[in-house]
């Protein structure tokens, strides 16, 4: 089951465990969803600040 994260600093915390996160593109938000080794996080927001957290991450950026 995914765990939803509300909480930007959190998700840049777990980004450094995650193997991957992948992009999904709505009207009006953006879905974000890291894969670690036993969890996937999922995180919504509004199209600028996924830009900005995708260029802060490190993990492999996968667009769906």
């Amino acid at each position: 089951m995914p765990r939803e994260i509300f909480d930007e600093e959190k998700f840049l915390e777990l980004s450094e465990y995650a193997i991957h996160c992948r992009v999904k593109r709505l009207k009006d938000f953006v879905k974000l969803k890291l894969r670690t080794k036993k969890i996937l996080y999922t995180y919504k927001t509004d199209p600028l600040s996924a830009e900005r957290l995708l260029r802060n991450i490190s993990c492999d950026i996968i667009e769906l």
